[in-house]
């Protein structure tokens, strides 16, 4: 009977008590719960370091192709596009040589509610379709619901050709360069 007594003592040693096994428990939760927070967090922490390494200059044409004093539609390939993107991945932008290598390089969104302007050289208006948004030849906003002028990409002039800085679309939430 001792013999027993002593086999079952020695079992209840081996298995963990219900108190110990739902402290494990929920200390495995917990350190999941945490995880699943946390990922997120890290992400916008650490996301102006991912940013800087999302842009990049982008050739979108010689200065050839954009006679002064006229508006031209421009197009880049994302410098970041994913196989499935298709035709998305080309961004189309309007750009205005004013002189030399005085450069506007526009977004083509229109800043209500982002439909496509599209320029019209004989009244020298970039006009939106979804709500009679009017902007003049430099971007401001003529008329209409537009909030704000046309968006502007960053550019650059270099070795005969003009560069856009690629990788993030200009938003509300930026200054207006």
């Amino acid at each position: 009977m001792d013999e027993i007594v002593n086999k079952e003592e020695s079992r209840a040693d081996e298995l963990p008590s219900r108190r110990t096994f739902l402290l494990r428990l929920a200390v495995f939760l917990n350190a999941i719960a945490i995880t699943v927070f946390a990922i997120p967090v890290i992400g916008y922490l650490l996301s102006p370091a991912r940013r800087i390494a999302w842009l990049r200059w982008i050739p979108i044409g010689n200065l050839t192709d954009f006679p002064e004093n006229q508006t031209r539609l421009a197009e880049y390939v994302n410098p970041f596009k994913k196989p499935w993107d298709g035709d998305t991945s080309r961004i189309p932008c309007w750009v205005r040589r004013e002189s030399g290598d005085n450069f506007t390089v526009f977004a083509i969104n229109c800043t209500h509610l982002g439909c496509p302007v599209r320029w019209f050289a004989e009244s020298a208006l970039f006009m939106c379709p979804c709500h009679g948004g009017v902007y003049y030849a430099d971007g401001r906003e003529a008329s209409g619901p537009p909030p704000r002028p046309l968006y502007r990409y960053k550019h650059k002039v270099e070795a005969g050709r003009l560069w856009v800085r690629a990788g993030e679309l200009p938003t509300l939430g930026q200054p207006q360069a």
